[in-house]
């Protein structure tokens, strides 16, 4: 399916540059697709939506093939130069209209309340500021509005939580493009106003080497329908 508008004539500055990360991801994540069962994963990530989707952090577009018909248009947000280039190309293979664009989670170009649903997939331990991100996925969403999430964080006993503390303070986010180990998802959804639904602790990969980025979680929240931020205005 033609992409509606990726923007290719344009040159914008970078936020976000992790050639040689992005790279490695690159070849990385298309094997761990059946490797590590994350195809799985992104149907049930993705499963049941509709209308207009905001995904954030789009990558490579890995999510792009598991969108159901139901969705009426995807804009991809996606900072990093080369993981953009390839997420234009996974679109164009999309059956549903996707938009890949430049920009960042903390300050997301496009209109406030323009939005179904919000797709959080393996970003929330790479943003720079995790609460201005989440307030932003707040403004976009329309009250009552859905963010499907999965991500990567803290877990395990003792050993494992200060193995990831120690990594996430030295060398973890300098070869792994700003990636942290120990963040919280579910607190800082909570913490930002979200409702928590329904979602699971799984480990990635199910069946093999427990590492520190196998904690994972999956789930639904929710903009609450009477949200402060559109009574203010």
């Amino acid at each position: 399916m033609a992409l509606r508008s990726a923007r290719a004539g344009t040159r914008p500055r970078d936020a976000v540059h992790h050639p040689v990360f992005a790279r490695y991801y690159a070849r990385a994540s298309v094997g761990a697709e059946t490797r590590m069962g994350l195809a799985r994963i992104r149907e049930r990530l993705l499963g049941g939506l509709s209308g207009r989707v905001l995904e954030i952090g789009a990558g490579n577009g890995l999510n792009f093939t598991h969108y159901p018909s139901t969705v009426s248009e995807v804009v991809a947000i996606e900072p990093e130069r080369m993981l953009r280039r390839l997420a234009v190309e996974a679109a164009l293979r999309a059956e549903v209209p996707v938009d890949v664009v430049p920009g960042t989670a903390e300050a997301l170009p496009v209109k406030s309340e323009g939005f179904d649903a919000v797709v959080l997939s393996l970003v929330l331990c790479s943003v720079r500021d995790v609460p201005r991100a989440l307030a932003e996925v707040r403004r976009v969403l329309r009250p009552g509005g859905a963010v499907r999430f999965f991500e990567h964080g803290r877990g395990g006993g003792p050993a494992m939580l200060r193995t990831q503390r120690v990594l996430d303070r030295t060398v973890w986010p300098l070869v792994s493009g700003g990636c942290h180990l120990s963040r919280d998802p579910v607190a800082a959804l909570r913490q930002a106003g979200f409702e928590l639904g329904p979602y699971r602790r799984l480990m990635v990969p199910e069946n093999g080497p427990v590492l520190p980025a196998s904690y994972c979680t999956l789930g639904t929240a929710w903009r609450p329908p009477a949200d402060e931020a559109s009574a203010g205005r």
